[in-house]
């Protein structure tokens, strides 16, 4: 996979090499784990077949880390080629008149996984399953912005290897065709350094993978963004309170998901999300949502 300084890597080569590759290396990016921790203690054991018993996970980060809100979430390069991939455009008339509509990106789930020694691998699947999304084969010169439904983004807390869980992918999934099982042998190990990152496309096949050590937990801090008119994996206005909601900036509030989808998906009597959200402390400088 290609690899970039986040400091310096501009979100335009990131992408394409999203679309070459289906994923890309950021190096020296962050830790969090002081935010996180007392959260991960607090989880219990998954009773299903998705997680192994040996992971801990945590949810709804807007409302328990600022931290990684700003750092990962809003994270500029990440959140430039979201924006490239993301965002959608519709054409459409009001009577004679033609309308165009910007729909922007929003948060569609975060999560924090810490997995410790014992845990089995995870099966190679796509998070776009989640929406349904329905894909044909092509090549890396016939994608363009629009397939994908979500970029995933995840940030290591501590080193992570092939023998402690590192995250499993296949390069080039992505041009696959939806009906296109994946096979092991096609995977790579994103193995990484606390503070890296790696980002990829939601149709990208991944997992991952067993812990084999002894002693070693796998900690990484995760996101995805979606498209603004598809709904979130993860329910943002139940997980998170709207009081922390309310200590974010404009930006930030938006890409939670309070905000209007253009022209009006999401709107609360008939007005932003953000009046709802705000009371008193809203200010309306959006002009007529219609």
């Amino acid at each position: 996979m290609y690899e970039f300084d986040p400091n310096s890597a501009k979100a335009e080569h990131v992408v394409k090499a999203l679309i070459q590759e289906g994923g890309a290396v950021f190096r020296g990016l962050l830790q969090i784990e002081y935010d996180v921790r007392p959260f991960i203690n607090l989880d219990k054991p998954w009773t299903g077949d998705f997680f192994p018993p040996e992971t801990r996970r945590v949810c709804g980060l807007a409302g328990k880390s600022r931290t990684f809100m700003d750092l990962v979430v809003g994270n500029a390069l990440y959140q430039d080629v979201c924006s490239i991939l993301l965002t959608s455009t519709h054409c459409s008339y009001y009577g004679q008149k033609r309308e165009e509509s910007v729909s922007h990106p929003q948060l569609n789930n975060t999560i924090v996984f810490s997995i410790g020694p014992g845990a089995r691998n995870q099966e190679l699947h796509r998070d776009d399953m989640i929406h349904h999304n329905q894909l044909p084969a092509i090549t890396s010169d016939q994608y363009r912005p629009g397939r994908d439904t979500g970029i995933g983004f995840f940030v290591a807390g501590k080193r992570t290897t092939k023998q402690n869980d590192a995250t499993r992918l296949i390069p080039g999934s992505h041009l696959w065709a939806t009906e296109t099982p994946p096979s092991e042998d096609q995977a790579v190990y994103a193995e990484m350094n606390p503070g890296n990152a790696f980002i990829m496309p939601s149709s990208c096949f991944h997992g991952r993978s067993a812990n084999k050590t002894e002693n070693e937990e796998r900690l990484v801090y995760s996101c995805f963004m979606t498209k603004g008119y598809l709904r979130q994996e993860e329910n943002q206005y139940l997980a998170v309170p709207s009081d922390k909601v309310c200590e974010y900036p404009l930006e930030m509030q938006r890409l939670i998901g309070y905000q209007v989808s253009q022209p009006f998906l999401g709107w609360v009597d008939l007005d932003d999300p953000r009046k709802a959200l705000m009371g008193d402390d809203w200010e309306d400088n959006r002009g007529d949502l219609y």
